[in-house]
């Protein structure tokens, strides 16, 4: 018998993967219908590390769903695996080739071609203490709790937990500190991302992220959405509104009691194949 014809993981140790991207946010995605694959923190590290893997902010593993048209699988680069990513959902419409309903740890997500934009429906923001989760109960909508001579900022739940912050200025260099420091508070048991947002106009607001096991990212689909609705419940900004964020714009659409819907670019990169065998061996 051909061992490796009779047992599917043999034959995962080379993988096709796709390397795509939302608005320079980038993915290593991988199809896991077929053929499964048992993904470690270790592992996810590896694939991520743009050094000696093949390099990303996020893994994506594209698997079966008795729920919906796919499940997707979501590690940062740190290995951590997270609820929600709207960038990375916005790229699962070109990778399967059709529009479709998502599963993810989040809940189920519908993304859709729009022209050469994707929108996605990423359901109801949630505003609850323990369901960001905080440590403890406070307002989320101004958090009586700041850092440094940060404002007082909110806290939304988008699928992972969101604090943002509506500056005046800031540089990058007093984000570079502020947003491990935030990311990693106790008040925060599932850490958290950290947003850093500015209105530009009264629909409009740019936006830095400090990302949760990830660090400064060019753009972030969840922290968008947050920021926006943070925004509107601030009564600040008026929907839709545009948030341009280092790598471009999304436009977020939102009222209470509502669902969320993102609409912004995906990309397609390139396609390759990955030797497993090779970065476990080189996986600390």
């Amino acid at each position: 018998m051909d061992f490796a014809r009779a047992h599917p993981y043999m034959r995962a140790m080379s993988l096709p993967f796709a390397k795509m991207h939302g608005l320079g946010n980038d993915f290593v995605v991988i199809d896991t219908r077929s053929v499964p694959l048992a993904m470690t923190e270790a592992l996810a590290r590896a694939i991520a590390d743009r050094r000696t893997g093949i390099g990303c902010d996020q893994l994506i593993l594209i698997g079966p769903s008795e729920r919906a048209d796919v499940a997707m699988r979501i590690f940062n680069q740190d290995g951590s695996e997270v609820e929600a990513c709207g960038n990375a959902t916005r790229c699962v419409p070109l990778f399967v080739g059709r529009d479709v309903t998502v599963e993810t740890r989040a809940g189920l997500l519908r993304a859709a071609r729009t022209g050469d934009l994707v929108s996605v429906d990423m359901g109801e923001p949630r505003f609850g203490w323990e369901e960001i989760p905080l440590a403890y109960a406070m307002d989320t909508l101004v958090m009586p709790t700041s850092w440094d001579d940060l404002p007082p900022p909110s806290a939304v739940n988008m699928g992972n937990p969101h604090v943002v912050f509506f500056l005046e200025e800031a540089t990058r260099a007093d984000l570079a500190n502020l947003g491990p420091l935030i990311e990693h508070d106790p008040l925060f048991p599932a850490r958290v991302n950290v947003n850093f947002a500015q209105l530009r106009a009264p629909d409009h607001i740019g936006l830095t992220v400090w990302e949760r096991g990830v660090g400064f990212t060019r753009a972030c689909g969840t922290g968008a959405c947050a920021t926006a609705v943070a925004a509107i419940r601030r009564k600040i900004v008026t929907a839709p509104v545009r948030v341009t964020l280092e790598g471009g714009d999304l436009l977020i659409d939102w009222a209470p009691g509502g669902h969320v819907t993102m609409t912004g670019p995906a990309a397609h990169v390139f396609d390759g194949r990955i030797d497993l065998d090779a970065l476990r061996a080189a996986a600390p």
